[in-house]
């Protein structure tokens, strides 16, 4: 029996935040016949939010059900969630650009591999990835910190122990600002999004829809009749057509049949991930290597950043209790590097939970009980506050940082699964050392700064917000897309978002994953005309 067959203009795999600006693009320039592709289960609606939201206070519970797929675990990945609406339904909302040199490294700094863009023509689509997010934020030092236009919404505003910090850094001499937030500021009513109430409740889920999550987008665009969304269904193979490089066709599994999807162009936005897993996975006997792999780097170059974090006593009373999440951020450190090595690095500062709860001994050792333990607790907050910091430092990825196949584990559908390991490119394995020894000196200096000692400090060997595996770049050889995200090999293929980074800066991704987004949606719009 022959597989269905479903016919599109557009066809989207994975229905995460790259995904869904995308989308929101094509639809916003009248392009609707759009089908997407998710392999796992829709999550629940806005009407659910709070009583999921007591469920986890109470029990524990997480409040997305059914956010992964069993059998689909992969050692090192960041996340297991798949889900409609990707990693972006668990994230913090924290929504920094990259810096003009992470678009120059090579350039800028000797070392790494410049992007094909740079950073002012990527700044229209960081601006369009704000608005349609609704991000607010506060514009730090124009030297520090350019953009075009200024923020779409006004900055969550710094609570009192934020402004204390921020008087505090500035004695060490480093500006810093408030933390631009996919948390509005001013409500959208239209969209069903009221303000950010400042309670910490997004944590781990916003019931009110202050914070953005793809699901939102995608509860919009099905609504209006602007696309087709399948969940459960797991994209398989890409097939390029008989005698041709355009792909003709992606094969899914869902609820146990095989489909063939049909499209004139066709979007990889499965994350960083599971967007190398599927071109690796369809190699056939003309693409031995994968699709889009003629240059033999699907997979490779896989990205990431590591961070040293502290906590530091300051002899100061705060009082704990708002919008706790929030944080002060500065990139004095991506931009005007301090060392006579390459480092670049982010800082920010927020409150300390942790250390304001009472502890077991004294500075002295001794075991603290009941009343003793008390005095002790209540003598430390009324003189003496915690601070966190903590820096991202570039880590430059090797060539064999990267995604494999899996020949000994098999998915639920007999697949190899993927393999993942993160490599540092010799000159950061060389500098790894160097960079935490620097960064723990700095919140040294920061802490006499302020009176204060440095009381607890960790470094992570883990890589955050990765990306890579399908970098961008001007030549085939070095590369597996263009600056667009089009594949080198097949004009009508586009991956886009994470997998398309040739370096993870020193920030949060996100932004920098929906700015690239939009500039490959802009690209395939004309393709569509």
């Amino acid at each position: 029996m022959s597989a269905r067959v479903v016919e599109c203009d557009v066809c989207i795999i994975g229905s995460g935040i790259s995904a869904a600006m995308v989308a929101e693009r094509l639809v916003r320039e009248g392009k609707s016949n759009i089908v997407v592709l998710e392999a796992g289960a829709e999550q629940p609606g806005p009407l659910e939010f709070a009583r999921l939201r007591q469920r986890n206070l109470d029990y524990g519970e997480s409040p997305w059900p059914k956010d992964h797929i069993d059998g689909m675990f992969v050692e090192g990945m960041q996340s297991p969630t798949q889900c409609v609406g990707g990693l972006a339904m668990h994230w913090g909302g924290v929504t920094p650009r990259f810096s003009p040199e992470d678009f120059r490294q090579r350039s800028a700094c000797g070392v790494g591999t410049d992007w094909p863009i740079s950073y002012e023509e990527l700044d229209p689509f960081y601006q369009e990835a704000e608005e349609l997010i609704g991000i607010g934020g506060e514009q730090g030092p124009a030297e520090l910190d350019p953009r075009g236009k200024p923020f779409p919404m006004p900055a969550l505003p710094l609570n009192y122990n934020l402004l204390q910090y921020r008087e505090w850094a500035a004695k060490a001499g480093i500006p810093m600002w408030s933390q631009p937030s996919a948390k509005l500021t001013v409500a959208r009513p239209d969209d069903g999004r009221a303000s950010c109430c400042r309670s910490d409740t997004c944590d781990p889920i916003c019931p009110t829809g202050a914070k953005y999550s793809p699901d939102m987008t995608w509860r919009r665009l099905r609504a209006a009749g602007h696309v087709r969304l399948q969940a459960n269904t797991m994209v398989r193979r890409l097939h390029t057509a008989p005698g041709s490089e355009r792909i003709e066709r992606a094969v899914a599994v869902t609820g146990g049949q095989e489909v063939e999807y049909r499209a004139k162009t066709f979007v990889v936005a499965a994350g960083y991930l599971w967007s190398s897993y599927l071109l690796l996975l369809s190699a056939d006997a003309r693409h031995p290597q994968g699709i889009a792999n003629s240059s033999g780097l699907v997979g490779k170059y896989i990205t990431g950043h590591r961070n040293v974090s502290a906590r530091i006593a300051l002899p100061m009373r705060l009082f704990p209790g708002m919008q706790e999440q929030h944080s002060l951020v500065t990139k004095h450190f991506m931009r005007k590097p301090r060392t006579e090595k390459y480092l670049r690095h982010d800082l920010r500062i927020w409150e300390d939970t942790v250390g304001r709860l009472p502890r077991l001994r004294d500075d002295a050792g001794t075991l603290l009980m009941g009343d003793a333990l008390l005095a002790d607790w209540r003598s430390r907050t009324e003189t003496e506050s915690t601070a966190r910091v903590r820096g991202y430092y570039d880590v430059i990825p090797g060539k064999d940082s990267e995604v494999t196949l899996d020949a000994a584990r098999r998915t639920p559908f007999g697949d190899p699964l993927p393999r993942l390991a993160l490599r540092d490119d010799p000159v950061s394995a060389e500098l790894r050392g160097y960079s935490e020894q620097r960064l723990a000196e700095l919140f040294a200096d920061m802490a006499r700064a302020g009176n204060g000692r440095v009381i607890a400090s960790a470094t992570d060997s883990f890589q955050d917000h990765p990306g890579g595996g399908c970098r961008m770049g001007k030549d085939p050889a070095s590369s597996v897309v263009d600056r667009h995200g089009r594949s080198h090999d097949h004009e009508n293929l586009f991956v886009v978002g994470a997998p398309t980074l040739v370096s993870s800066g020193c920030a949060n991704g996100t932004l920098t994953f929906s700015a690239l987004s939009l500039m490959a949606a802009a690209e395939i719009s004309r393709g569509l005309s």
